[in-house]
């Protein structure tokens, strides 16, 4: 099996500021479209056999920045759905709920078309994406490249690692960067996680 590789799209206002960017279609910066364009080298060395990508337009906006051709667009790779939490920050929820941590406690109650996610539902949809880069594997030669979200990409590193969704904790990802997954003797395994370009 080959390599799958995830880009975390480039900075927007909003991750810079670090506030929980679920269905808010925020652009971005200048600063995150150099991020992208940096990344052209660490994708595009590689044989790509299909390549997937949120339909959300900072991560749209990536794919095209990284050169990417023919990327399928994919809800069950949108971001965690943040429910009453879009658009507030870490800081700002636990002086309302100390102790608040998103891979163990979900998220408050939205309104109707963005309810919000539990870990458990995140962890979902990325297995069934999951599904379907093992089907592209199978159906195509090549690596398959996701362009996503920082906390949905960390869900499903967590499932490919064969851990449930909360131990995405465990995986930082920085906008702009990429992640490689690879297997050993047969195994799934981290071959790079938070990769960017030298200087």
């Amino acid at each position: 099996m080959s390599d799958l590789f995830l880009a975390r799209h480039g900075e927007t206002e909003w991750s810079r500021s670090g506030r929980h960017t679920g269905w808010t279609d925020v652009p971005l910066t200048e600063h995150g479209r150099e991020e992208a364009r940096r990344l052209v080298p660490l994708i595009r060395s590689h044989r790509i056999g299909a390549s997937f990508v949120s339909p959300a337009q900072r991560a749209r906006e990536t794919a095209e920045l990284i050169g990417l051709h023919g990327t399928r667009v994919d809800t069950d790779l949108r971001e965690w759905d943040y429910g009453g939490y879009e658009g507030i920050t870490t800081v700002e929820i636990q002086a309302e709920r100390p102790g608040w941590f998103l891979f163990r406690d979900g998220v408050a109650p939205g309104p109707p078309d963005h309810p919000g996610e539990t870990p458990e539902q995140v962890g979902e949809r990325a297995d069934r994406m999951l599904a379907k880069v093992d089907a592209a594997f199978a159906n195509t030669e090549g690596c398959v490249v996701l362009v996503a979200h920082g906390h949905f990409l960390r869900v499903l590193t967590a499932r490919r690692l064969g851990l449930p969704p909360s131990h995405g904790a465990l995986f930082q990802l920085a906008t702009g960067t990429v992640c490689r997954l690879s297997t050993e003797h047969g195994r799934p395994v981290i071959s790079g996680w938070n990769v960017r370009p030298g200087p």
